[in-house]
């Protein structure tokens, strides 16, 4: 049987995106010709792959049962197809996609940028938004590197800890809490809160430590990051609880106090992950050794 290897990047498409229009955008070929790369494999299988149903198209069981092992495969033979080469950063012509906390962005963006930029002018970074759900881009390739305080549990996705921060309070100057010299749990709890969250959540591990000493908060609003979060405590008497590291800007600004946490939570932890197909890519074996070196300078939330 002579294999055409064009059919396995096809089939790994066809799986993960569940459609013949999606899987052609993906590898950037028409429509017709995905279809045609559907039929063929079809044919070598003796499976449909995927059958319509509606307006829609499902997976078979036998393609379930092969997806893991169609995209590990099919990151086997990019391997070999690709040896290692010794890096010419000089000449690099590459851009990387990173999805990292907006909080990193801001506090070790720029100098990863700046960094970059001196050792490797051709590479371009695109930093992109975090997202309310969990998503695969990073084990499909469409994310080369993230930076949060997640650790991620799949097995092949690997992660390395770089830094971690406490959690303090921000006030507006003025607060009346900011009075005093430090906060107790029960004026904290009694104040009023607005949380940071991409998910909208209104209950998070404050609330756990809380329940714990027999106190309850009133969060009347949730922001999805520590920059719009800080511009309501600005205005009002809203406290917000961020990681310190977020802060440091803040602090500069005349509006804005940083009280301690009368709470004993662990420190939030930042983890560097990476899909391990990158384990042995110098160029990305480059980027990850800089995008940690900012990261730590900066002990980054």
């Amino acid at each position: 049987m002579q294999l055409d290897l064009n059919l396995l990047a096809a089939l790994d498409a066809l799986l993960e995106e569940g459609s013949v229009t999606g899987a052609a955008a993906r590898l950037h070929v028409t429509a017709p010709a995905m279809s045609r790369s559907l039929g063929r494999i079809r044919h070598t299988t003796g499976d449909q792959i995927l059958v319509r149903t509606g307006r829609t198209m499902t997976p078979t069981p036998y393609a379930i049962a092969v997806r893991e092992q169609v995209h590990e495969l099919l990151h086997q033979v990019q391997g070999v197809l690709a040896p290692s080469r010794e890096l010419d950063l000089a000449t690099l012509e590459r851009t990387f996609t990173l999805r990292w906390h907006d909080s990193l962005v801001a506090l070790s963006g720029p100098a990863l940028l700046a960094a970059v930029r001196a050792e490797a002018p051709g590479v371009r970074l695109r930093f992109v938004a975090e997202s309310s759900l969990d998503t695969p881009e990073l084990r499909r390739g469409e994310v080369d590197l993230e930076a949060n305080a997640n650790r991620p549990s799949a097995p092949d996705i690997r992660a390395e800890s770089v830094g971690a921060t406490r959690l303090v309070i921000a006030v507006r100057k003025g607060h009346p809490l900011a009075r005093g010299r430090a906060v107790t749990a029960e004026q904290y709890a009694a104040a009023e809160h607005v949380n940071v969250s991409r998910r909208g959540n209104l209950h998070n591990a404050i609330d756990d430590a809380l329940g714990t000493l027999g106190l309850t908060r009133r969060v009347v609003a949730t922001a999805p990051t520590e920059a719009a979060a800080l511009e309501f405590a600005r205005g009002s008497d809203l406290l917000v609880s961020v990681p310190e590291a977020t802060t440091r800007s803040a602090v500069a600004d005349p509006g804005l106090v940083v009280l301690p946490l009368p709470l004993e939570l662990p420190s939030a932890s930042v983890y560097l992950s990476w899909h391990q197909r990158y384990d042995t890519d110098h160029a990305h074996t480059w980027l990850r050794g800089l995008a940690r070196t900012a990261l730590t300078m900066r002990e980054a939330p």
